[in-house]
């Protein structure tokens, strides 16, 4: 007679299913705990109470602190790529309302990907641990700040053909622009407060003129042809 073969599980079924929400509770836990802690002061006991699993299932997992630590900015960066390329794709591709439709661009840039969780997150841990730990934010150097500039550049040299922009470093007025939509913001951000609506939309307009002015045209003279710079307003 021929033994019976206990039944497996099928792909997808109740045992992977587990493993996968165990998975994902692990990395909630564990970026809970880095960030209230810091890498140093966060222990795998902590993340395993705060997930409600056992020690050794975190370890079944990741195999030391640093492999968590990593899974948890790839994770945290994973999720702000997807919401930066889906901002990125409201980006202006005419001039026709450029003050306007560049201030909403930011609000939204802001709104979703700078003043979001993930985005406090990963900048607290970025000003908390970088120095210390320089090594373990690589993933974040590669696919945070180089990714978002890049992109920006290449939607700025679109726009350029289509408006009167005035424009001879696209990268450079990419990080400028950036700079500029997150400078009235930083200082709210560090002392872990949240902006309201009517801040974002004060400091994306006020980034945006400043922008204009500097990459902006006026259109040409009817007399000569000759080009001239947008004055400055008071």
């Amino acid at each position: 007679m021929k033994k019976l073969k206990a039944p497996q599980p099928k792909p997808g079924g109740p045992t992977q299913k587990g493993q996968c929400a165990k998975r994902v509770s692990i990395l909630d836990a564990a970026a809970e705990v880095f960030c209230r802690e810091g890498f140093a002061g966060a222990s795998i006991d902590e993340i395993a109470m705060e997930a409600c699993v056992s020690r050794q299932t975190v370890y079944n997992h990741y195999r030391e602190k640093e492999t968590l630590f990593m899974a948890v900015v790839q994770d945290i960066l994973d999720r702000a790529n997807a919401a930066l390329f889906s901002i990125l794709a409201t980006f202006p591709d005419n001039g026709d309302n450029l003050e306007d439709d560049l201030t909403a661009f930011a609000v939204r840039l802001n709104k979703n990907c700078v003043c979001n969780h993930d985005g406090k997150f990963i900048r607290k841990l970025v000003q908390t641990e970088g120095e210390r730990y320089p090594h373990l934010f690589e993933i974040w150097r590669q696919q945070g700040p180089g990714k978002i500039g890049t992109a920006l550049a290449a939607l700025f040299a679109r726009l350029s053909h289509v408006t009167r922009l005035d424009i001879d470093d696209f990268d450079l007025a990419a990080k400028q622009f950036l700079a500029l939509v997150n400078a009235d913001l930083q200082m709210i951000s560090s002392l872990g407060g949240a902006p309201t609506d009517e801040e974002l939309e004060k400091s994306a307009r006020a980034a945006v003129r400043t922008f204009l002015r500097a990459y902006g045209r006026r259109p040409a003279r009817e007399a000569g042809g000759v080009e001239e710079l947008r004055p400055e307003t008071a």
